[in-house]
């Protein structure tokens, strides 16, 4: 921050910083305001003084926060951000330009809490901007989320009941590391104790989130996106194994995480991961490669891309 910011004007970033942050500790609070901890306490004190009721706890979750029924400043959005809001809104859910909608609603309010000359144009978009429903996208439970949220925050283990593409549920015990969202789905990146391994779950099939009395530290300098998309292609139950004579750097663009981890091999690449649809990997990721390929490991795939060949292969064939 800059130097020359007065007192107040610090306080009120301040104000600021445990709104959007709570928890933040004394010394979080002091690298952000570019002050020391004991200015930075002070300028928690100038914020008591004011009447805001600004909350500490000691311990390894501890921090300040703001006290319930805090009555801060309104938020302020130019017209280019209102209408970011809203666009933002109906690309990630199109459900949400119908006012039953419970987004849509929460998106009412905001529209119709604008001032007359912003808010206009943004009620515009949201009426006559259509959008067309995304059938492979998958909507987790707001309660369930905020639980996880909630869970990641503080640190703390929880009990989750999970139900797989199957129907098979069953309950982990689960330090959760961070909530992820990938192409329009989110996933819970965790460590599970039941496995004693990273695992990556699907919010939406997320049952039931109980806590425990456990807490937990994440892992230091901890990537969550980097680390989900490196498990995402690992752990199924078929092995796959793809063998390409084209260059690493060539065929990289093409791979997405899940289908595997993709390295160097002579003067091409081998793309080494598991799937537990084979013939989903076949039809929808490797037929739209532009490379030639040969399938090395996995009988399962092999069949797939078989049976891939053979339906392609009758589709074209001479019938006279």
């Amino acid at each position: 921050m800059p130097n020359d910011l007065s007192p107040t004007a610090r306080a009120l970033r301040a104000l600021e910083i445990l709104r959007t942050r709570p928890g933040t500790t004394a010394g979080e609070l002091a690298v952000r305001l570019g002050v020391t901890e004991r200015a930075a306490r002070r300028y928690v004190g100038i914020l008591r003084e004011a009447g805001i009721p600004v909350e500490s706890a000691r311990g390894p979750h501890g921090g300040y926060r703001l006290g319930r029924g805090t009555r801060l400043p309104p938020v302020h959005f130019t017209q280019s951000e209102a209408l970011g809001l809203v666009m933002a809104v109906l690309s990630g859910r199109p459900a949400a330009a119908d006012t039953d909608d419970l987004v849509g609603t929460a998106l009412g309010k905001v529209v119709k809490a604008l001032p007359e000359g912003i808010g206009q144009q943004a009620a515009m978009l949201r009426e006559y901007a259509s959008a067309a429903p995304d059938p492979y996208s998958a909507r987790p439970d707001p309660a369930i989320t905020s639980e996880l949220v909630d869970a990641v925050a503080d640190r703390r283990r929880v009990l989750v009941t999970y139900r797989s593409e199957a129907g098979n549920e069953w309950d982990a015990e689960v330090d959760p590391w961070s909530i992820v969202v990938r192409y329009r789905r989110w996933y819970l990146l965790c460590h599970s104790h039941r496995a004693d391994a990273i695992r990556t779950y699907r919010l939406d099939r997320v049952r039931a989130v109980r806590p425990t009395e456990h807490g937990f530290e994440p892992p230091r300098g901890l990537d969550p996106v980097a680390v989900l998309e490196e498990n995402l292609g690992l752990g199924w139950e078929f092995a796959t194994r793809v063998v390409f004579d084209t260059p690493l750097a060539e065929v990289a663009p093409w791979i997405r995480p899940p289908m595997g981890r993709l390295e160097p091999a002579g003067d091409g690449c081998v793309l080494v991961g598991s799937t537990r649809n084979p013939d989903m990997y076949a039809q929808e990721w490797l037929a739209r490669l532009p490379f030639p390929f040969r399938v090395d490991g996995g009988e399962e795939l092999r069949a797939a891309v078989a049976a891939l060949v053979a339906r392609f292969t009758a589709a074209v064939a001479d019938h006279g």
